[in-house]
């Protein structure tokens, strides 16, 4: 036997030897971390791999070594001390992991306990006040606070998507985004000429949500601001503010306003790019010259302004935030918002029209602007049939939205487009919300003056309509109710154009000839809709006369130059800033404002639109003789 092999022979013993050792230590006393997984000895693997060698080179062995019995058995003994090494390492190995597990498990059962005590003590359940010493009277509180909090997670119906105001991504998304994009850079041409000889100082527009800011847009002045007011019932309520700079622009506007000057109030604007009064008033100059396109970047440029004033902590989509027309510095928002949203429905944006109809009715619930009586039009426009029929039942959490004339109708537009989109669902649906068929007739007994108006306004020529109109049920255009009355033609005008669909038309028709059926058996139903219309509306003032009808039309007012003396400029006006922005006043030795008492009807007229020439009146012996001077001179 070499000496080499005899020296591993001996390592080997002692390596094992010293095994058996560490594994008496550890059966004697257990630390209190043996959940642990222990750490790995590294040498193992190295005698391991030794063995290996050792066996792999067994036949290298030099011929010198004693070749025989002796030499045989070594090698089988040193075999068997191998495989009871390797075997014993196992055996170690599964050792220390049943004790991992069992320290594992120990862990997970101490945590377990203490979480499931916790879980007993925060339980709302009826067992957990066996386990508390709380009476029965907290119940109804918890019960109160959590039905508070889940209405207030709850999403709301005039929660306002980013996305969808944005009409370019409507635009896109109908007539495809090569079009959208040549468009734009045509647009980007006649801009970028518009441009030439002005000021080339480059700056970055602020993001908005409202409108997209235009590249060569001015720079934000800061002229206006936004206060936080207070916190009441769940709304934060906000108000704008006026910086003092843009006190004497404001005075500059209500000095030209008075006399009809257009080129004042387009000088304001060389100073003031944002100041809101004069770009509201340019708009209108704009829409009824014919100028659409040039009367929208104005009603943007106020919503960019608006927007730009915005406070920190003001977040109107998510509709927890209340801006009251009743502060004056917020009705600006309110008329460009409306303004705004009539664009976008002349564009063909009717989903963008319907977000910023949303926005208008969350930034104040007492809806000023009458956005209630054309989100149901939007909302059939843009095929939002599920969300109507839900905003009809969520808004106000009461159901008497159907009364409206508006909402009758569209409600039952909206059930017969549920049932051909999803015929499967309505079945499920049928015993809790009643079939288009029921609620059109309903909406004929309710509210019959309106089938005679879209009759006419439609228009309907059929032979079988003039037979239906014949009836006497749908012969008066009056209800007796002139708030009524007036939401009637605000329906009409705005939603007429909804019912030149052939299908739409088929169901009305056959819904009034039901009516008429009914009523030749029975005029009792007819006597119940008529109480239930008077209660509903039983002012007899028009309480909602602050709305003109005109403002729900679809067609563009315009007028012939020669009817435009309003917007008709005075020549003799001196330049806004000369006179430190008073351009009111007329030439020295001309008129004053004069009192319109005890004077022509006529003569007021006149100057009424040619405020510079004065046509005399009572108390003016010499006002004649000084105009015909003036005239000669």
């Amino acid at each position: 036997m070499s000496v080499r092999l005899l020296k591993k022979v001996l390592k080997e013993q002692e390596l094992q030897q010293q095994q058996h050792h560490d594994e008496s230590e550890e059966e004697e006393g257990e630390s209190p971390y043996s959940g642990t997984r222990p750490a790995i000895n590294p040498f193992d693997l190295l005698n391991d791999d030794d063995v290996d060698q050792l066996q792999e080179n067994e036949p290298e062995i030099d011929d010198e070594m004693v070749v025989g019995n002796n030499h045989k058995q070594e090698l089988s003994g040193m075999k068997s001390m191998a495989g009871a090494i390797s075997t014993s390492n196992q055996k170690k190995k599964k050792k220390k992991k049943k004790k991992s597990k069992t320290g594992l498990s120990s862990v997970t059962n101490k945590v377990k306990e203490p979480f499931d005590d916790m879980l007993d003590t925060l339980s709302l359940d009826v067992n957990s006040s066996r386990h508390q010493p709380c009476p029965t009277k907290t119940k109804p509180e918890t019960s109160k606070l959590c039905a508070e909090f889940v209405k207030q997670c709850a999403p709301s119906a005039l929660q306002v998507d980013p996305k969808c105001l944005n009409p370019e991504n409507e635009l896109r998304r109908i007539f495809g985004s090569k079009v959208v994009k040549s468009f734009e850079k045509s647009n980007q041409a006649s801009s970028s000429r518009q441009v030439i000889g002005g000021r080339r100082g480059a700056h970055h527009t602020r993001r908005t949500i409202l409108v997209s800011p235009s590249e060569h847009w001015p720079r934000w002045d800061g002229s206006l601001s936004m206060e936080f007011l207070e916190t009441k019932d769940g709304y934060h309520h906000f108000r704008y503010v006026h910086s003092s700079s843009s006190d004497q622009a404001q005075r500059t506007f209500e000095a030209a306003k008075a006399i009809h000057d257009l080129n004042g109030i387009a000088s304001i604007l060389l100073y003031h790019p944002y100041h809101l009064d004069s770009l509201v008033t340019m708009a209108d100059y704009f829409k009824f010259v014919g100028e659409n396109q040039m009367s929208a970047d104005s009603i943007a440029k106020s919503l960019y302004a608006l927007e730009c004033a915005w406070h920190p902590t003001f977040s109107p989509l998510q509709a927890n935030c209340q801006l009251k027309i009743c502060h004056e510095t917020n009705k600006p928002l309110f008329t460009t918002l409306f303004t705004h949203m009539k664009n976008l429905d002349r564009r063909g944006c009717h989903r963008s029209a319907l977000e910023v109809c949303k926005l208008l009715l969350s930034l104040d619930l007492d809806d000023p602007m009458g956005a209630m009586f054309c989100v149901d039009y939007f909302a059939l426009r843009a095929e939002e049939y599920a969300w109507l029929e839900w905003f009809s039942e969520d808004y106000k959490s009461d159901n008497s939205l159907w009364l409206f004339p508006n909402f009758s109708y569209s409600l039952a537009i909206c059930r017969f487009y549920l049932e051909r989109e999803e015929p499967s669902k309505d079945a499920d649906t049928c015993a809790t919300k009643s079939n288009s068929a029921d609620l059109m007739k309903q909406a004929l007994m309710l509210h019959p003056s309106v089938l005679k108006k879209l009759v006419a306004k439609v228009p309907l020529k059929d032979q079988a309509w003039t037979n239906i109109i014949k009836h006497v049920f749908f012969r008066s255009e009056k209800t007796g109710s002139a708030s009524l009355d007036h939401l009637i033609n605000i329906y009409v005008e705005k939603s007429y154009i909804i019912w030149r669909l052939p299908d739409l038309q088929k169901l009305l028709r056959v819904s009034a000839l039901q009516v008429i059926e009914t009523l030749e058996h029975s005029t009792s139903d007819a006597k119940d809709w008529a109480c239930v219309r008077k209660e509903a509306f039983s002012s007899e003032n028009n309480e909602y006369g602050h709305l003109l009808v005109s403002d729900f039309s679809d067609t563009v007012p315009t007028l012939p130059p020669e009817n435009l003396q309003n917007f008709m400029v005075d020549p003799r006006m001196r330049e806004p800033e000369r006179n430190g922005g008073q351009i009111a006043n007329p030439l020295d030795g001309g008129p004053a404002p004069r009192d319109v008492a005890n004077r022509s009807a006529l003569a007021v007229l006149f100057e009424s639109m040619l405020p510079w020439v004065n046509y005399g009146g009572r108390g003016d012996e010499g006002g004649d003789e000084e105009n015909h001077v003036n005239g000669h001179e």
